[in-house]
């Protein structure tokens, strides 16, 4: 790999790529090697498939080579593979780990009979753990990454006021977690708090 490589844009080294200097897959690797992992962990939440996830989908851009055409950012390109291999890897560690602790199980123990409070942060956390993976990754991808309605929308593959709906669906999930109540508010909901809304 020589060292103006790293200077190439994505588009300079894809193209490197399909004219057949495979050496420049190596520099958007080390680009985009770290992002993949922290994306695949947080599906995931399992150090060995998040590693896993990070080869296949670096085998998976691999084989879209000669002939690949970036028309989007790479990450906005690589999230949907990620996303489908770190959700398989999930199917396949629950569908294989029967004694493995899955994250609702985590949840209810770490918030079992501990006095919850607004700063217990890890607490709340197993809360977000807990919510269904569709809820937790719109959640992630707003709260953590700080993308818009637009560029969730466009990370997932679906319209904006699709991704505006998701993330009104996974906030009012937030709210009627019982655990997230008792951590808000442990000394009960606020006056005129609508338990029904």
């Amino acid at each position: 790999m020589a060292d103006s490589d790293e200077s190439l844009t994505d588009q300079q080294l894809i193209a490197a790529i399909n004219a057949g200097r495979t050496e420049a897959f190596d520099v958007l690797y080390d680009r985009y090697r770290d992002w993949v992992l922290k994306m695949a962990w947080r599906f995931t939440r399992n150090r060995e498939d998040a590693l896993d996830v990070l080869q296949e989908t670096f085998l998976y851009l691999a084989g879209r080579f000669p002939g690949f055409q970036l028309t989007a950012a790479m990450t906005t390109f690589l999230y949907p593979a990620v996303r489908h291999l770190s959700l398989a890897a999930g199917r396949r560690r629950r569908r294989f780990d029967s004694g493995g602790r899955n994250v609702e199980h985590l949840a209810a123990e770490v918030t079992g009979d501990a006095d919850c409070t607004a700063d217990n942060l890890e607490t709340f956390a197993a809360v977000v753990a807990g919510l269904q993976p569709d809820h937790r990754e719109i959640l992630c991808l707003r709260f953590v990454d700080g993308l818009g309605p637009t560029e969730i929308g466009k990370r997932l593959g679906v319209p904006t006021g699709t991704a505006k709906s998701r993330l009104h669906h996974a906030l009012r999930a937030v709210k009627n977690s019982p655990v997230a109540r008792r951590l808000l508010c442990p000394d009960g909901p606020p006056p005129g708090f609508d338990e029904t809304a």
